[in-house]
């Protein structure tokens, strides 16, 4: 069954879902701040507000997936420094000796 544009539902909804997921940090939080004005003002149909408030949880998700590779990607670089420097101390002892 189609919608009111001619598309399939889930068709739609699985191309809106890869185009949130193909948004950077930045862009799916200025589109999720984008979602809640719009709510917040109001003035649109229930089936307007569902539509917005899923994508909302989509772009929210979206988010947490790019804060959660940026904590991965500096917890990987500090473990990493602290490797060094460990390597570099335990260098440093074995010259003394």
């Amino acid at each position: 069954m189609a919608d009111e544009d001619g598309q399939h539902p889930t068709t739609s909804a699985a191309t809106d879902q890869a185009a949130d997921d193909a948004l950077g940090y930045e862009q799916a939080r200025d589109a999720l701040l984008d979602v809640v004005r719009r709510l917040e003002t109001g003035g649109i149909t229930l089936e307007e507000s569902l539509a917005l408030w899923e994508r909302g949880e989509r772009l929210a998700k979206v988010c947490q997936r790019r804060l959660d590779g940026a904590r991965a990607r500096l917890d990987a670089a500090l473990a990493a420094e602290q490797a060094e420097q460990a390597e570099r101390t335990a260098t440093d002892g074995d010259q003394r000796d």
